[in-house]
């Protein structure tokens, strides 16, 4: 769910060092096949847990089918880095079943047999590299202010969803 995107000369607002460097985070929500649903942005050193049901509320699933329209998700697939109790706890409430690997601590054993639960990061990866492939001006954040590099995150996203319309419809 996250990708480090590092800041042009000056940095500028919520740009911060992180583990990899001077940089910003882009959270990304996407579906199976790895299309974007949801953006935020926050500092290298932010907290990516806390950005999970930021992203999940900022999602509204439409169906074709008549009445209320789904808002629930019903797996949420993540990496080791989103692992704590509370978030599992949060989104069991919320009736979506967490795909969570848990952390591995080197000194600590692990009782009984192997969970093994595969989670495919190709597809947030796959949304990741069109970020940086296909629009290069989202590599490196050149503003200093967040709300434009927050727009320019937008309208990748939007651009992504009408090239995928266009070329299946």
């Amino acid at each position: 769910m996250t990708g480090l995107f590092p800041p042009g000369k000056g940095g500028g607002e919520d740009v911060a060092y992180g583990g990899k460097g001077k940089g910003i985070l882009i959270h990304t929500l996407t579906e199976g096949g790895g299309m974007p649903l949801a953006n935020c942005t926050t500092p290298a050193n932010g907290n990516e847990r806390e950005q999970v049901i930021l992203l999940l509320d900022k999602v509204k699933l439409k169906t074709l089918k008549c009445g209320r329209p789904h808002k629930r998700i019903k797996v949420l697939a993540a990496d080791k880095g989103y692992d704590s109790k509370q978030k599992r706890a949060d989104l069991r409430k919320r009736g979506i079943r967490p795909q969570i690997p848990k952390r591995v601590w080197k000194t600590k054993k692990n009782k009984g047999r192997p969970i093994k639960i595969s989670v495919p990061r190709f597809q947030q990866e796959r949304c990741f590299a069109w970020y940086q492939r296909k629009y290069r001006r989202l590599v490196v954040r050149w503003e200093r202010q967040k709300v434009y590099f927050d727009a320019f995150i937008d309208l990748a996203t939007i651009h992504i969803w009408i090239n995928k319309i266009l070329l299946v419809g």
